[in-house]
């Protein structure tokens, strides 16, 4: 089977084992070996600056779906009976018992782009945000994530150094 028909899939977990579920399918595909069946087990997340009662503010990882991980599989009967009796999962999402695979619209929404960016730049770059909340801004790339076409970015924010997650798209690298 070709990695072209891989297609995105939701999974419906119970509440706080999104990464549970993940490391459990992993080990799955390592001890079954899926590789070329699932591609890749996401628990999408973004980072938020969190400000605490001191004053202090602190980047915090949160989950964008609690409760759902995508999986990007081709639907067979080994990867549906993998995935369907993993520990923490519910089900897939659909109607019935049948999965429907996300659309290209879709993942568009969601952040998550199925062709790869090819860019000219990388860790340690000083890039310019053409785009978004923060264009006009320049910072130094501190992380690169070709999975999900972002880099972290280091801003200056109220005289403080602040990592900044953002898509390969709204940047560009300064000569």
């Amino acid at each position: 089977m070709s990695e072209e028909q891989a297609r995105w899939y939701v999974v419906h977990t119970y509440s706080g084992y999104e990464n549970k579920v993940k490391a459990n399918i992993d080990k799955a595909i390592a001890n079954r070996n899926l590789q070329d069946s699932i591609l890749e087990v996401s628990v999408p997340t973004q980072t938020v600056t969190e400000v605490r009662p001191n004053g202090k503010s602190k980047p915090v990882e949160r989950k964008l779906f609690p409760g759902y991980v995508l999986l990007h599989m081709i639907m067979n009967d080994d990867t549906w009976y993998v995935v369907r009796n993993t520990r923490g999962v519910t089900g897939f999402v659909g109607p019935g018992s049948k999965p429907v695979p996300l659309t290209e619209e879709e993942m568009k929404t969601l952040g998550i782009h199925s062709e790869s960016m090819q860019v000219d730049f990388g860790t340690g770059d000083t890039v310019a945000v053409v785009a978004g909340v923060w264009k006009d801004t320049v910072g130094v790339i501190t992380r690169m994530d070709m999975s999900k076409q972002t880099a972290t970015i280091t801003v200056e924010l109220f005289g403080r150094e602040t990592p900044v997650e953002i898509s390969f798209d709204e940047i560009s690298k300064l000569s």
